[in-house]
């Protein structure tokens, strides 16, 4: 009897943590649903001009316009596109009118054409979304000055490196593109979000782990009889 007790007990408290281990992923589903309707809406406002002093926490994401001029100074991030292949995301400097340098994600180049997008150019307008992207870890290289090749977007090395604000535009439209350079925008549709498929691992495993412990429970049983 003690041992058709103790496994009864395993068995119910393993079930006991396996279904709050999949209901609390449905929370955390409903909370990332929530924070990628958020973002959407926050994306596609109106844009309006660049705050004097943005706030990383308040503006992220925060549509701007700019008008100015590109100065040449960029570096290349090393990046892919899905139908592209290998290349680089351009950041160039703006500089407004008023003496700002804003550092602004123009977009991806692939690899065999970096040299084919002009990189000076006058009279430009710029639309996009602010971001801070933490893109580096431990393990990203230091930028290779030899082949002006930068592995992450963080915007306060590069803004260091060409004497500009510490914050990243990212183009949504910007006058001055032009073929092989392809603006990516900001969207919500790499925000991971496998909220559902870990819920319904952590719900299988608790039915299974039910019907081992019924077989445990009739096996115990029979032994017993």
């Amino acid at each position: 009897m003690g041992r058709l007790i103790g496994a009864g007990i395993f068995g119910v408290v393993g079930v006991a943590i396996l279904l709050s281990l999949g209901f609390w992923q449905l929370s955390r589903l409903d909370w990332k649903l929530a924070l990628i309707a958020s973002i959407e809406d926050r994306i596609h406002r109106d844009p309006v001009p660049v705050p004097a002093d943005p706030n990383p926490e308040r503006d992220r994401f925060l549509p701007v316009t700019v008008a100015g001029r590109f100065t040449g100074e960029v570096v290349d991030v090393l990046s892919s596109h899905r139908e592209a292949g290998p290349g680089s995301r351009l950041i160039a400097v703006l500089e407004t009118p008023d003496g700002r340098r804003l550092l602004v994600d123009r977009g991806y180049v692939p690899e065999a054409r970096r040299g084919d997008v002009p990189l000076v150019a006058e009279g430009v307008t710029v639309t996009g979304n602010l971001d801070w992207p933490a893109d580096s870890d431990s393990y990203t290289p230091a930028p290779d000055m030899a082949r002006g090749l930068w592995f992450a977007r963080d915007p306060a090395p590069i803004a260091d490196y060409l004497h500009a604000e510490p914050l990243l535009i990212v183009a949504r439209h910007d006058s001055a593109a032009a073929s092989p350079l392809l603006t990516l925008p900001i969207d919500t549709a790499g925000i991971k979000n496998d909220h559902l498929e870990y819920a319904l691992t952590w719900f299988m495993l608790a039915a299974v782990w039910a019907v081992m412990t019924i077989a445990l429970l009739w096996r115990i049983r029979r032994q017993t009889a």
